[in-house]
């Protein structure tokens, strides 16, 4: 089976120094590529480097909720910048988020950086990977106000409700699915997981985070990494790894989801990876199956 991660974090400092064997032992496992989405100015130049060593992971530059507070003034021009230099990356990690972060980062500045971000990938007729938590209503509006967008909109880790599903296919949505799943109800998550057109259905990892239950793989502990800085700094992650997810661990999500569906994991295998590169295929990419 051949399998597409549309959504990860190799550049994240606490798995970094481990993207070389992580990402080989994901490709054994049968991922054929990566998109891993930067979430805030110091990391971008991070995943560009990954995606010039590795040509499997495509890259996504964004501005996540969570780092709102600590943009530059001049970020967004050194955002337009980094796709000028990259032809194919896609947009992401940017969203809205009303979960734990909302009393640390002002709701306004975060609508006004992802607004701009929306017209950006609408701009250059690009994908956008959106996170969402706790504010679907606002998503929704903005979207719709917005929209609709030609190149998908990829609600990341989705956990919205299988009523809203409809009208976010409308502007243009699709739905990845990772561990983040598990933890529901099994007939909430069945109900909304049924609610998703199959050409819409996408399969993620979000590692090193969402470990999913019962993981195959595993990230060996207390691996210390190191991840440079563009400002030449550097942040260190001397944490035990043991909760940490790896990428290969998109087949227990694969496994899990078609259960839910009652479908063979060879179709949704299939069938998200076709949908996947059907949406990271714009100009500026390579065939994506080339050489697979």
């Amino acid at each position: 089976m051949k399998v597409f991660d549309a959504h990860c974090h190799l550049q994240d400092p606490r798995i970094l120094c481990m993207a070389p064997k992580l990402i080989e032992s994901a490709r054994q496992a049968g991922v054929i590529k990566f998109a891993v989405d930067r979430t805030h100015e110091k990391d971008w130049h991070l995943v560009k480097q990954l995606s010039e060593d590795y040509p499997c992971t495509i890259p996504n530059f964004g501005l996540h909720p969570w780092f709102v507070a600590d943009r530059s003034p001049n970020w967004f021009q050194i955002l337009r910048e980094y796709f000028e230099a990259t032809p194919c990356a896609a947009v992401g990690e940017i969203g809205l988020d009303k979960g734990s972060h909302e009393r640390e980062i002002n709701f306004n500045d975060q609508v006004e950086v992802f607004k701009k971000q929306l017209e950006l990938a609408k701009e250059l007729n690009r994908p956008a990977s959106v996170h969402c938590v706790s504010a679907f209503d606002d998503l929704l509006q903005i979207l719709k106000e917005a929209g609709p967008f030609p190149a998908g909109i990829i609600l990341h880790s989705y956990m919205g409700s299988a009523e809203m599903v409809p009208q976010l296919v409308e502007v243009g949505a699709y739905f990845s699915f990772s561990g983040h799943l598990m933890p529901m109800k099994e007939q909430t998550a069945k109900k909304m997981l049924k609610a998703v057109p199959f050409e819409r259905i996408l399969l993620e990892t979000d590692a090193p985070d969402a470990l999913p239950k019962n993981p195959a793989f595993f990230i060996d502990d207390d691996v210390q990494c190191t991840a440079g800085l563009a400002d030449g700094g550097c942040i260190e992650s001397t944490s035990p790894t043991g909760s940490l997810n790896h990428p290969a661990n998109i087949l227990v999500v694969l496994n899990y989801v078609a259960s839910l569906l009652d479908m063979p994991p060879e179709d949704l295998a299939e069938l998200s990876c076709k949908n996947t590169v059907h949406l990271f295929s714009y100009e500026g990419t390579k065939p994506l199956l080339d050489n697979q």
